[in-house]
């Protein structure tokens, strides 16, 4: 009888570590990748059968890794499970549609719903659940842990230090349940600082919680629901939003 493994979590991500580094060579700097390499990174640190939370959420997505994820070879890696709260991208179901992904616990599908019930209905996506938010993230920490988290953050130094900027949303959870249980964190970035010259507003998530950082060729995707630009806002606008407010509190006597 073989003993005990106490370790096993952490033995499973230093051999995808050790993976990437071999794959990667020169286009690794500490946890920096070539934007080339994304797709080298993520066969490598991915195993068919993973468990994978690519940041998508009501906000900011990790698009980049996204595509990524869908032009990676469906031989290599397939049958991944996919868990994310929202469903805002066609990438998202893209990663179904081409072999890469077979089953999926969300939130909300928002725009992609339609296509995710043609999914569902042809057999090319399995549902375990469809969660409540708190829920979802929740279970990040229990059965529904990520093994590999795809995340997108506004900056990151030469540690690995990630900056959100002004939009942080579900970011810290997804890393944090990943990176206590063994698992590998990869963040896109729209910028890259020395730590010399230019250093990070503040730290957001510690360099220790981190895999690998790549900038993105572009700035991630972001549609504000929550927040608007005052100077966009119509007069018929404001007229509803005066109409919804005095409706509610006009029983209370509120003025």
């Amino acid at each position: 009888m073989n003993p005990r493994s106490w370790t096993s979590k952490a033995d499973r991500r230093a051999e995808r570590l050790a993976r990437a580094a071999a794959v990667l060579g020169t286009r690794l700097a500490g946890k920096r990748v070539d934007t080339d390499a994304i797709g080298d990174l993520l066969e490598a640190v991915l195993e068919p059968g993973d468990r994978v939370c690519l940041e998508g959420n009501n906000q900011k997505q990790a698009d980049f890794l996204a595509r990524a994820l869908v032009a990676l070879d469906p031989q290599k890696v397939h049958d991944l499970h996919m868990v994310q709260s929202v469903l805002a991208l066609p990438e998202h179901l893209d990663v179904f549609e081409n072999g890469i992904a077979s089953r999926l616990d969300f939130s909300f599908s928002g725009p992609q719903g339609a296509r995710l019930a043609r999914l569902v209905s042809g057999g090319r996506l399995q549902i375990g659940a469809i969660h409540t938010y708190l829920e979802l993230f929740a279970r990040y920490f229990i059965d529904l842990t990520p093994q590999v988290a795809l995340v997108a953050a506004h900056a990151a130094d030469a540690e690995g230090n990630l900056y959100t900027g002004p939009n942080t949303e579900d970011t810290p959870v997804i890393v944090e349940a990943t990176a206590f249980s063994g698992g590998i964190v990869i963040a896109q970035v729209n910028e890259l600082v020395d730590g010399r010259t230019t250093t990070l507003p503040r730290i957001d998530i510690p360099a220790d919680w981190v895999g690998f950082v790549v900038k993105a060729p572009k700035p991630n995707f972001i549609e504000p629901l929550f927040t608007r630009d005052p100077a966009q806002i119509s007069e018929i606008q404001v007229l509803m939003a005066m109409m919804a407010i005095k409706g509610i509190y006009a029983e209370y006597g509120v003025q």
